[in-house]
């Protein structure tokens, strides 16, 4: 790949993806689920820690509806694998959620997301979450 100002663009494009996430994390604390709507994409699924799967749909509904409510979202460093227009992100988290209107103690999980390059946007197609023990 050719190289941005002495930084191989694989690098640039790593940084923007986790520029993306970080965004999406800020939208879903505050939120803010248009912001989070144009950072997901249409067919975007989440697994949850409890094994659940959600749409988009499902769960920027909840979010909205207040069903899901991130206090915090607290990333550490994220690792970024690509590949041409696809990308694999993986971190650890720290996230305090009040869910069902019942508050989830401070958790530490690890977060696996996949991304891919739509539309000239990197959008969120899948997320698992794993609570670390």
């Amino acid at each position: 790949m050719p190289q941005t100002a002495g930084v191989p663009a694989i690098d640039v494009v790593a940084e923007q993806i986790r520029e993306v996430e970080r965004a999406r994390l800020r939208a879903l604390v505050a939120g803010d689920v248009a912001v989070a709507s144009e950072l997901h994409a249409s067919d975007f699924q989440l697994i949850t820690p409890i094994g659940a799967a959600l749409s988009k749909d499902d769960y920027l509904g909840a979010i909205a509806a207040g069903h899901i409510d991130y206090v915090a979202w607290e990333p550490g460093p994220i690792d970024v694998r690509v590949h041409e227009n696809a990308a694999v992100i993986r971190y650890q988290a720290t996230l305090e959620v009040v869910f069902g209107g019942h508050p989830v103690p401070r958790t530490t999980y690890w977060h696996t997301d996949s991304y891919e390059n739509i539309d000239g946007q990197w959008r969120v197609v899948w997320s698992q979450a794993t609570e670390i023990r």
